[in-house]
Order: C-alpha cells, then structure tokens, then sequence
C-alpha cells in the first residue's frame, strides 16, 4: 500500500473526521465562552468588588522603560516581563465555565445514549444450532 492511499484511509475513518469535526466545532465554542466570560462575567464580578478590570492586574517584574505607558498591553509591547495574574484568572475562569458546559453536555448524551432494556430471554429466538440441536434430539427419542 503506497503512502498516499494509506494515508487516505486513515484520513477518511470516521474517526478522524469526527475528531476534526469536533476540534472545529470547540474552537468556535471556545470563543463563544471567551466573550461570554470578558464581556459578561468579569464586567459584572468587578462592579461587584468596585468597578475593577481584572485583565489589568498585573505585577511588573523589571524596571518600566521611560514613555511607556503602566497598561499591560503596552508593558508587554514594550517588552516589559509582567505577572499577569488578573489575565491568568480570566483565562482560568473561562476554562471552568467551558468544562462545566462542557461536562452538562456529555451527561446529557449519555442519558440519551441509555440503551433499551433487552428483551426477555423467553421471547427471544434461540440460535440456529440450537434448534438444530433440539430436532436431532428429539428424532433420536422417537
């Protein structure tokens, strides 16, 4: 098998292109949950502790260049090293947002993945051998 053709099977398992798919689909949610924390959430937790931006927190590590403005978009541009702790909350916030919908989401497939109950041993049909079984015994009785 040449390289391309292997390649070409493993690429078109479904697998793969439900990972794909997958992979995609949780980019795109990814940033649905990034806006709904930094737009929604963390406007709202701030006014609650006094109208405080989290993403601007910050601890600056080195001796700030003169001209450069203290906001962390510009440290950072500057080349400035900054602990930037109010960003690392953000960005942990969106991660236990995203696997709380994340784990609401399986469960809820899983529960509508629950396989039926199987039917009763007495109403299902036994196997072919097992029939051919019975009617050799019961030719070997008479």
């Amino acid at each position: 098998m040449s390289f391309m053709s292997e390649f070409k099977a493993f690429a078109m398992k479904g697998n793969v292109v439900d990972l794909a798919v997958g992979v995609i689909i949780g980019a795109a949610f990814g940033k649905i949950v990034d806006s709904v924390v930094a737009d929604l959430i963390m406007p709202i937790v701030g006014a609650l502790f006094g109208g405080l931006d989290f993403s601007q927190f910050f601890i600056v590590l080195k001796d700030v260049p003169p001209g450069v403005p203290e906001t962390l978009a510009e440290l950072k541009k500057a080349g400035v090293p900054v602990f930037a702790w109010g960003s690392f909350l953000t960005v942990a916030l969106n991660f236990v947002i995203l696997a709380f919908i994340i784990f609401i989401m399986v469960k809820q497939i899983n529960r509508l993945k629950r396989e039926e109950p199987a039917a009763p041993a007495a109403l299902a049909e036994p196997p072919e051998e097992v029939v051919l079984l019975r009617q050799i015994r019961d030719s070997l009785q008479k």
